[in-house]
């Protein structure tokens, strides 16, 4: 079915094309060539990671956290249940123990003081899920990772360009994983990053990036030939995925500043319906900045959500919900220990996504609030 309004539009800043172009006439189009180094540069420079390590995709990139965390079987991860499966498959893939942790009452990052509780003996990360590029309490989490010895993992899959107290998302933890899937503000269709904060993780995570071969320090002139001395696989994406994605990095600016104007008016024409009590809105900590990925909604329960969606759809829009909780699906909930999350749940149940595009209209989100408001 079509819809009038779709929930997300990809967004093409007109540059992907020749872009793809250029990477095709230098005549190297398999990962690491000269867009893929202009990409990791770029956030390099601009957030002031250590390193960066362009990926096929955010879930790769969790994946070579999973593997640099060095995790054993048994050994025990502390991520939210209210995430992407991403997050818990790849410390799953590697033997460890998913430990599902509660959202907050006022947003659906995790709720850190519900950590502590959580660590035992076999604890070893912390996997922080940014949600909708809102950042987790990351001061309070450091804290607890320094005093248990424990490593951070940022999940910030959907927190590109947002920051915490002034610092970037991503580089606050250990490492990091972002997303530029069609769905995100910066896009490659699909693409994602590892970004590396933790020296002792570079040479590593060179050689996993690199099908296990220390091929990048070859190329480097650092040995006079590579071979196979780690496990790996191939995480780098092909020359065109970084091609499209450096004509998207050298509009953020633009991009961002056209979705922020359409989150803000959502804000500004729902607000009176929140406080008549008719649902919340997105809910900012003074720590946080808003990199307007998302724009949501949370109802009162699973009927009004389906109601809205439903009246929504009826007017040829799409809005849609989001995460099931991890620690109920099919696959984890044998292995869960038991432990009710409700605010997990209530997300789940009622949380709702708007419209946001960079090709969404102003006037778009004018018809939407209007049919909501009705």
């Amino acid at each position: 079915m079509s819809y009038a309004i779709p929930f997300n539009k990809p967004h093409l800043t007109g540059k992907e094309t020749e872009y793809i172009r250029e990477a095709v006439s230098l005549g190297k189009l398999s990962g690491n060539g000269e867009f893929t180094k202009r990409c990791q540069a770029f956030l390099e420079q601009r957030y002031g990671f250590k390193k960066c390590l362009l990926t096929t995709s955010c879930t790769d990139a969790l994946e070579m956290c999973a593997l640099l965390c060095d995790l054993q079987p048994g050994d025990e991860v502390i991520i939210p249940s209210y995430t992407f499966v991403s997050t818990a498959l790849a410390f799953v893939r590697v033997g460890a123990k998913v430990v599902f942790a509660d959202s907050m009452k006022r947003n659906p990052n995790l709720d850190a003081e519900k950590i502590e509780a959580l660590i035992t003996p076999r604890t070893r990360v912390i996997v922080p899920v940014h949600y909708a590029g809102v950042a987790c309490d990351m001061d309070r989490i450091m804290e607890i990772a320094d005093k248990h010895h424990l490593l951070v993992v940022e999940d910030a899959a959907q927190a590109v360009d947002a920051y915490y107290k002034g610092r970037p998302l991503g580089r606050i933890g250990h490492l990091a994983a972002f997303s530029f899937h069609e769905t995100k503000n910066i896009i490659a269709g699909e693409g994602g990053a590892l970004c590396i904060n933790d020296p002792r993780f570079i040479r590593r995570a060179e050689i996993l990036w690199e099908k296990g071969t220390n091929r990048a320090e070859f190329f480097r002139g650092e040995v006079n030939k590579y071979g196979w001395v780690d496990i790996g696989s191939s995480f780098l994406p092909s020359e065109v995925v970084s091609a499209f994605l450096w004509a998207q990095l050298e509009s953020m600016d633009g991009i961002q500043a056209k979705r922020k104007a359409l989150w803000e008016r959502y804000f500004e024409l729902l607000k009176p319906l929140a406080d008549e009590g008719r649902f919340t809105l997105p809910d900012l900590p003074d720590y946080a900045t808003n990199n307007a990925h998302m724009f949501y909604l949370v109802c009162h329960n699973l009927e009004e959500r389906s109601a809205l969606i439903g009246k929504l759809k009826e007017n040829g829009i799409l809005a849609v919900f989001h995460y099931l909780s991890l620690h109920s699906s099919p696959y984890y909930a044998p292995k869960h220990d038991g432990r009710a999350l409700p605010e997990c749940d209530r997300y789940a149940d009622c949380l709702v996504r708007l419209p946001l595009y960079y090709d969404l209209g102003l006037e778009d989100v004018d018809r939407i609030c209007a049919i909501i408001k009705g």
